[in-house]
């Protein structure tokens, strides 16, 4: 069976969480593969809400093994108090694995990153200060520590020391910290050597043999399109790809092997921290899709800048992951406005723009041309297909999907997994 990759398509929180959850009772393998402890994403399982950051969304499914594979930089104690606090509620996590390939956030990545936002102070890019951004720059920099080599205790130190030399020099002359001593970070990793050990996998291999094996692989990027090192608002972006070429990356399964890319889409759009964002909202009711859609961050609490559909962005983001199909997410959240304006083209400085402008400056200059469609005020969480929505709901649905350029499979209508239209099904044709 060919592999299906699951990508965001604004700047996160989309409900990935909920796609991957959705899905997760058909797949074999669910890949995690970019990414740390930075992106949460909340599954909703039998009434209950989890909270995930570091974990596959799969983790809840009871016949899936959840893989966070060799793309993903790792912070071993967020990971175990994670899985600790899943086993508190009863979740089994016994069958979660971790790539031997994957990059270890260090103590001191996360202290770079701190003052780092704090020496940069009205040019803060806005992280969450978790030091993903200095893992994977380290990484690039060939100076990464790999979750294998906590295994090596001789490979271990010698690369500390290598990385220390560097970061001393930073963290004392620049930021007036104290020095880190090697030891004391060989020692932090190797506390969690043994129970480390068991779950560490060749990702590449085993994800490889299953799809030759027929089964079904999910890879459930982290992120959104619009936060890709490459792709997105630069400089305002993660350190990653969460593209689905980066999932191919950062899993191991080579491009010709997907054959779904489900791109995950808001009825609405959020960002969290600094960056263009054309559609936002300063008014009541940019308050009002905040607190009616629970848009805090997962893992910093942070409110979410909140805004109209960008059909804008929904093309570019299509167009960069080739898109097979969208799963729009929240269209309840709208359930009760008398007009919704849609984002179809922007004005910069005075020229019409119906894509995505090519420079940041033009982007940063951007000004929405809206369409408006009629809201609807009737409860739609037990709406099961499209015709049971009501008719203005239909015809939103309807202009989004043609606007954005890629078919509607799925509408998520309510935060459970159930309260969900399934118009074709993701794993199959």
């Amino acid at each position: 069976m060919p592999a299906i990759v699951i990508v965001g398509a604004q700047w996160g929180d989309e409900g990935k969480g909920k796609a991957t959850d959705l899905l997760g009772g058909r797949v074999d393998y669910v890949v995690k593969p970019n990414g740390g402890n930075n992106a949460g994403h909340t599954v909703v399982v039998n009434g209950e809400k989890y909270e995930l950051k570091l974990l596959p969304a799969g983790i809840l499914s009871p016949n899936a093994i959840p893989i966070i594979g060799n793309g993903c930089v790792i912070n071993l104690e967020a990971l175990f108090e994670e899985i600790d606090g899943l086993e508190a509620r009863g979740a089994d996590t016994s069958k979660l694995r971790v790539s031997a390939n994957a990059h270890l956030v260090a103590p001191y990545h996360q202290v770079l990153d701190k003052v780092t936002e704090r020496f940069l102070g009205k040019r803060a890019i806005g992280t969450t200060g978790r030091g993903i951004g200095p893992a994977y720059m380290d990484k690039v920099a060939r100076l990464g520590l790999r979750v294998q080599d906590v295994f090596d205790e001789s490979i271990l130190r010698q690369k500390v020391e290598g990385s220390l030399k560097q970061k001393n020099e930073l963290l004392v002359k620049v930021y007036n910290r104290r020095n880190v001593e090697v030891e004391e970070v060989v020692e932090y990793f190797l506390s969690f050597a043994e129970r480390l050990k068991p779950l560490v996998i060749d990702s590449t291999f085993v994800l490889n043999e299953a799809l030759d094996a027929g089964k079904v692989v999910l890879m459930e990027g982290g992120q959104a399109t619009f936060l890709d090192v490459d792709h997105g608002t630069y400089p305002f972006v993660t350190s990653s790809n969460p593209t689905a070429g980066g999932a191919s990356v950062g899993s191991g399964i080579g491009p010709t092997r997907i054959s779904r890319a489900v791109g995950i889409i808001k009825a609405y759009t959020t960002r969290v921290g600094a960056g263009p964002f054309p559609t936002e909202l300063f008014d009541d009711m940019g308050m009002y899709l905040q607190t009616k859609g629970g848009e805090f961050g997962v893992n910093t609490g942070r409110p979410r800048r909140c805004g109209w559909y960008d059909a804008v962005l929904a093309r570019h983001a299509s167009r960069v992951n080739g898109f097979t199909d969208y799963f729009v997410t929240k269209l309840d959240v709208l359930t009760g406005i008398e007009t919704i304006p849609v984002c179809v083209a922007y004005d910069v400085d005075g020229v019409r723009h119906d894509e995505m402008p090519m420079t940041q400056t033009e982007f940063h200059h951007a000004k929405p041309i809206f369409e408006y469609f009629d809201g609807w005020t009737e409860d739609i969480t037990g709406a099961r297909t499209i015709e049971d929505l009501p008719d203005n709901a239909q015809t939103y649905v309807r202009a989004l999907e043609k606007l954005s350029g890629t078919r509607f499979s799925a509408i998520g209508v309510g935060p459970d997994r159930e309260q969900t239209i399934v118009v074709n099904d993701l794993i199959g044709s």
